[in-house]
């Protein structure tokens, strides 16, 4: 048997460019020594810039198509880096074998691996059965589309899209598949753009519905709270968490994580000032976002935000969701 072709995860030639990477660094600066989890491992780019500034990292990722990328760093790094598949909502357990740990980087969203492969059925701009599962298993972007009623389907599209012309996409999705289940991301991109136009110069019109589809068919929200809390009860004080978020609501949660006190109800200094909660997150970074050099070689990273806290002394809360801002879908 001859040598097993490893893939080039190299940040300059792999097939995700890890966005707002030496940001990410600085964040946790120095790194050299620390013991980092990686709960969204992708392609690897952040894993592997750790590890190379001196790092231990231990990777988390529920998409079965990574594992190359970990067998990789796992040759190069063999006594720093270490896989673990699963999700990043149970971070903590995950990486109980391999602590204490001194930080968390999360990159939440779609990575350009999973854009690119058509087979996925992520992108309207590739033709591919319409699945968009991380994992592989699970419900479909299709079974949803073909067996949602119409209003269920507009809440959808309208909760985790912020699609305002849900419902008009909603009937045209609903009237087409009378004729033939919808199977592909084509299919499903041409009835959109045929509901509610295209302008010239404007995003694609199927951007939100695809962004509310892959939320639900991943239960992103659902797995980004629960990460929250399981890296907060990870790390020890002052440990250090990073989230790189790419639309404003999973931006608002991450936001209202760290500091509850944005979630809350405004209180009137005429009345009785109502006892806050010990912080459980200190020196709350400034939202952090791509420069124009970034932006010029990697157009995708326009959306990104980044924002990083440090660990307090106080005990871990437990999971709750009110207050953070998660969108709801209504019900039918």
């Amino acid at each position: 048997m001859g040598k097993r072709s490893m893939p080039d995860t190299s940040s300059q030639a792999g097939p995700h460019v890890p966005v707002l990477l030496d940001e990410v660094l600085a964040a946790f600066d120095p790194i050299a020594g620390k013991r980092i989890v990686d709960g969204t491992f992708g392609a690897g780019g952040y894993s592997r810039a750790m590890l190379e500034a001196g790092a231990t990292v231990i990777a988390i990722d529920r998409d079965p198509s990574v594992q190359p990328f970990a067998d990789a760093l796992s040759v190069e790094f063999d006594d720093r880096f270490f896989f673990v598949p699963g999700t990043f909502s149970q971070l903590d357990s995950l990486a109980a074998d391999h602590g204490p740990i001194d930080g968390v980087v999360l990159d939440i969203g779609v990575s350009s691996m999973q854009l690119d492969q058509a087979e996925r059925g992520f992108s309207f701009m590739r033709d591919g059965p319409l699945d968009m599962r991380m994992s592989g298993s699970g419900e479909s972007a299709a079974d949803l589309v073909n067996a949602l009623e119409t209003e269920q389907l507009a809440n959808l599209l309208y909760a985790f899209g912020e699609e305002r012309k849900s419902r008009r996409i909603a009937q045209f999705i609903v009237a087409a598949r009378e004729t033939k289940p919808i199977e592909t991301t084509l299919e499903l991109a041409r009835i959109i753009e045929k509901s509610i136009g295209r302008k010239p110069g404007d995003a694609h019109p199927a951007t939100r519905s695809f962004q509310a589809l892959r939320i639900a068919v991943n239960a992103e929200f659902d797995q980004l709270v629960e990460a929250l809390f399981a890296a907060e009860r990870l790390l020890d004080e002052g440990g250090r968490l990073v989230v790189v978020s790419f639309h404003s609501l999973e931006d608002r949660i991450v936001k209202r994580f760290f500091d509850p006190e944005k979630g809350g109800p405004s209180q009137s200094r005429h009345m009785p000032q109502v006892q806050t909660e010990a912080r459980r997150w200190v020196e709350v970074a400034k939202a952090r976002k791509a420069g124009e050099a970034e932006l010029s070689g990697n157009p995708r990273a326009r959306s990104a935000v980044l924002r990083a806290a440090t660990r307090s002394d106080a005990d871990s809360r437990p999971v709750k969701f009110d207050g953070l801002g998660v969108p709801k879908v209504r019900e039918a």
